[in-house]
């Protein structure tokens, strides 16, 4: 069960560093409806990732135990 909880954390700490890197390049751009719309939305997915991310460490040291 570790295992199988440290991996489903793993990969949601993982896809929250790669939104925002995608959110990082997507600033670069100089074409302001891209960098305005898809920030934005990178930002939210973000967040709500990165909600999840802590929502399951903090499951995954109530269930085992930590």
């Amino acid at each position: 069960m570790a295992i199988f909880v440290n991996i489903i954390v793993g990969i949601a700490l993982v896809a929250t560093a790669l939104i925002l890197v995608a959110g990082l390049v997507s600033m670069g751009f100089e074409n302001k409806f891209f960098n305005e719309k898809v920030s934005n939305q990178l930002m939210r997915w973000r967040v709500a990732v990165q909600g999840t991310a802590v929502v399951l460490m903090g499951l995954a040291a109530i269930l085992l135990n930590i």
